[in-house]
């Protein structure tokens, strides 16, 4: 390792940053590749799952961002399910998950998933053994079945670094519009990081099977963490560009004498931009 290039603590080095103006290029490139995808998600009849898992901070709510970006919400959805109810609590574990599940034409990005029980519930101590070892089993039975059912299911799991993760957490709590993703749960997982890896370990040895593998996606490096998850994503769909109908702007009508209501009959907003940069604001711009 060159000198003074600091290690992680569970022996990662720390990757290099992928170029700002690479990433944004590739990106855009992939995100025009997402609307393909999705056109033939609609026009095919498809139903497409991708489960993201990781631990917080591992940039999974920023990757479905990316995804989602310019992806029409009435195809591509998240969900991104509370804490259960007390009656949600009585169910068999899957249902509350599989009341989500796509429709034909219809893509849904899980941001978290019924994987919370191998996470987060056992390490928590928010399930019984009993359930913990139930969910192992079942868990692969229930996912053969959505894919015999014809369903399109991808899991990632975004991996970081303890010391990136630690890094990630202070600039959240030292930043007012992301400290709103930090809670006492997400701190304490700082100081059970091994019995979080010791559940993923345990999980990917059940859930790791030929029908729906995982995918790992290094993420220490935000940038070549969402490049590589959707170009990934995008090779294993056989979807390709549909054909559709070519669109002409038609030419505006005459007009026929409409007359626009005075101003000061309707409530505008107020015009806060135009205060902005002004000389005798001082605000920054001027």
């Amino acid at each position: 390792m060159a000198a003074g290039k600091k290690r992680p603590k569970d022996g990662r080095a720390q990757p290099a940053r992928l170029p700002r103006q690479a990433y944004e290029s590739e990106l855009l490139r992939l995100q025009v590749e997402l609307v393909k995808l999705q056109e033939w998600v609609r026009a095919e009849g498809v139903r497409l799952v991708v489960i993201f898992e990781g631990r917080d901070a591992a940039g999974k709510g920023s990757t479905i961002k990316r995804v989602t970006e310019h992806l029409n919400p009435r195809v591509a959805r998240i969900a991104a399910l509370p804490a259960p109810t007390e009656r949600e609590r009585t169910q068999w574990y899957f249902q509350r998950y599989a009341e989500q599940l796509p429709a034909a034409g219809e893509i849904v990005l899980f941001d978290r998933s019924w994987y919370n029980r191998a996470g987060v519930e056992h390490v928590m101590g928010f399930c019984t053994k009993e359930e913990y070892v139930r969910f192992l089993h079942q868990c692969p039975i229930f996912e053969r079945l959505l894919v015999e059912e014809g369903i399109l299911l991808r899991k990632y799991w975004f991996s970081v670094s303890d010391a990136v993760q630690e890094q990630r957490f202070r600039v959240r709590l030292e930043d007012p519009t992301r400290r709103w993703k930090l809670s006492p749960m997400d701190l304490e997982s700082v100081t059970r990081w091994e019995a979080y890896s010791r559940a993923k370990d345990e999980m990917f040895v059940h859930t790791d099977i030929p029908e729906t593998p995982w995918y790992v996606v290094e993420s220490d490096d935000k940038r070549s963490a969402r490049i590589n998850m959707i170009a990934h994503l995008l090779s294993t769909v056989p979807y390709h560009e549909v054909q559709r109908p070519p669109l002409d702007l038609p030419p505006r009508p005459p007009a026929t004498g409409y007359e626009r209501p005075p101003r000061d009959l309707q409530t505008y907003v107020p015009d806060h931009a135009a205060t902005l940069g002004r000389p005798d604001t001082g605000t920054p711009g001027t």
